[in-house]
């Protein structure tokens, strides 16, 4: 059964992609949406282009992660020749340049997004020849650094495969539009010791296929080494699929290390609209949100739902999964008239969902999550973390895949929490009950199938200091194997306020459990 902490961080504390050199999420939405002429892709990268060929391999690249972890750290100089705003930037960005392995693009040092310029090989049939001439890449053939890279499609209507900043990359998913993002590792998120921005610095591109690349790349920061193969397959309904292999080197002694870790924007949705928060703001859609819940398959089969809130205070949660089945972060809404966003598309952007290919171990999954005020801020990240504390010198392997995916990963037998709202406790007619609020809850799913009211459908519902008024369940009338659960809740004191606290709730018949189980936090 998977066990539940939390503890609050201080408010100041960045999950902020500017602050750590990495992919901040405006820009990239934009950089990656097709706001700009798309370019032409070149037949051929010039002889000039590339340096001699050199032998590589996974065992060179472990080998280098293990020397490079051996020496002292070294911090990256900045780019002479970073862009300075953002009309640079994608003027040197989209326009006709040249590409490497016909799709490969590139993007420039940019003082606001990654002022590190990066290496660059080419694989071949066990050679890697490096990019030495960056002179055609960018738009108009002007100097710059290469600080990341961009795969785009074969008709090159769009790219769908992006790595730049820090150890940050995402996918368009099966939907052809971007959102959350992965990273290649985690130091100290949320931690009032502050965060480490582990960087990639060094890239191995491989084209294996029409949509089938293979990336290695070499992670360095004060802590850590590593070296990561990065298997990417895209196309078709399915979304993109990327597996990987991690073996790290540590330098240093790492208070939280946060394994296969992901990004996220959580603003406000259908039910903290009912219940602004202070920094939400006036905004005329219904939904903002890059992904609206994180789902959590433990060991032994439980599944966990746990909303996303836009928290008023930097927190952090954690849920003991020992040799979890799979985690992500979902984006299970994806209706268009729930979001209204014609520009954003927040209803296609595509979940993310882990799955271990190695043993783990002993750990637990965690949240953290951020206030924000706007859309182009990554407020929520998660990523499993070891029991066991990482020490200067030990060295760890893990493997996981990553699917990208607008298919909902969780689907199961059971039924799965498709919404929640929030209102005024107590009758719809009635008083107001003072410090108390009312929950809602539907759940979906074959496991319902069949059932009415006399089929005996309890809700299990679980919060401290019996804090539950009533409790009600009941099938949606004319929604197909839909029920709804009715909870009025007291929050704390006569205005509601009161310490974070969760309400914790499934449903069942007899003995069996009908739905995953759902956490949801309060008073965050």
């Amino acid at each position: 059964m998977l066990t539940k902490s939390s503890s609050k961080t201080p408010a100041h504390l960045p999950l902020n992609r500017r602050e750590a050199g990495g992919l901040l999420l405006g820009l990239a939405t934009v950089l990656a949406g097709g706001a700009f002429p798309r370019a032409a892709l070149a037949a051929a990268e010039p002889a000039a282009m590339l340096g001699d060929a050199e032998p590589f391999s996974w065992d060179i690249l472990v080998k280098r992660a293990r020397s490079l972890a051996k020496a002292a750290y070294q911090t990256p100089e900045v780019s002479p020749r970073t862009a300075q705003d953002f009309d640079t930037l994608a003027r040197l960005t989209y326009g006709d340049a040249h590409a490497v392995a016909n799709v490969v693009r590139f993007f420039p040092t940019a003082t606001a997004v990654s002022p590190y310029a990066v290496g660059i090989d080419i694989v071949s049939e066990g050679m890697a020849r490096p990019v030495v001439d960056n002179s055609s890449l960018f738009v108009g053939e002007e100097e710059a650094d290469i600080a990341g890279f961009r795969v785009m499609a074969a008709d090159g209507h769009a790219d769908w495969l992006s790595f730049m900043g820090a150890s940050y990359f995402r996918t368009s998913g099966s939907r052809d539009q971007f959102g959350i993002s992965a990273r290649g590792l985690a130091i100290d998120t949320g931690l009032a010791s502050g965060e480490e921005f582990p960087r990639f610095t060094h890239f191995w591109i491989e084209q294996a296929g029409a949509d089938h690349f293979v990336i290695h790349a070499l992670l360095d920061s004060p802590s850590v080494a590593g070296a990561y193969r990065i298997d990417t397959r895209g196309g078709g309904d399915a979304g993109v699929v990327q597996d990987v292999k991690a073996k790290l080197f540590f330098r240093k002694d790492v208070q939280q290390l946060g394994i296969a870790p992901m990004s996220s924007m959580f603003w406000f949705d259908q039910a903290s609209r009912s219940y602004p928060r202070p920094p939400r703001g006036p905004d005329w859609r219904p939904e903002v949100h890059d992904s609206d819940g994180l789902l959590i398959r433990a060991g032994n089969g439980e599944q966990v739902w746990r909303p996303l809130e836009n928290a008023l205070h930097p927190i952090t949660f954690s849920f003991t999964a020992d040799d979890p089945s799979a985690f992500g972060l979902l984006q299970r809404d994806q209706t268009f008239d729930h979001y209204q966003d014609d520009g954003s598309w927040y209803d296609r952007r595509p979940s993310l969902w882990i799955e271990p290919t190695s043993d783990w171990g002993k750990g637990a999954v965690r949240l953290y999550e951020m206030p924000t005020d706007n859309e182009n801020q990554d407020n929520v990240a998660a990523f499993w973390t070891p029991a066991e504390p990482v020490r200067a010198g030990d060295e760890m392997a893990f493997g996981y895949r990553l699917t990208w995916t607008s298919q909902d990963p969780s689907q199961s037998a059971i039924a799965r929490c498709i919404n929640d709202w929030q209102g005024k406790a107590g009758l719809a007619d009635g008083p107001t009950i003072p410090g108390a609020r009312k929950f809602v809850f539907d759940f979906a799913g074959p496991a319902l199938a069949g059932l009415d009211r006399g089929s005996g459908v309890e809700v299990v519902a679980e919060a401290p200091h019996e804090a539950i008024l009533a409790r009600e369940v009941h099938p949606v009338v004319g929604q197909e194997n839909t029920w709804r659960v009715k909870l009025d809740v007291r929050m704390g004191d006569p205005q509601g306020r009161g310490n974070p606290m969760d309400l914790r709730l499934f449903l069942k018949q007899g003995d069996n459990a009908l739905s995953e189980t759902v956490i949801k936090t309060l008073n965050v």
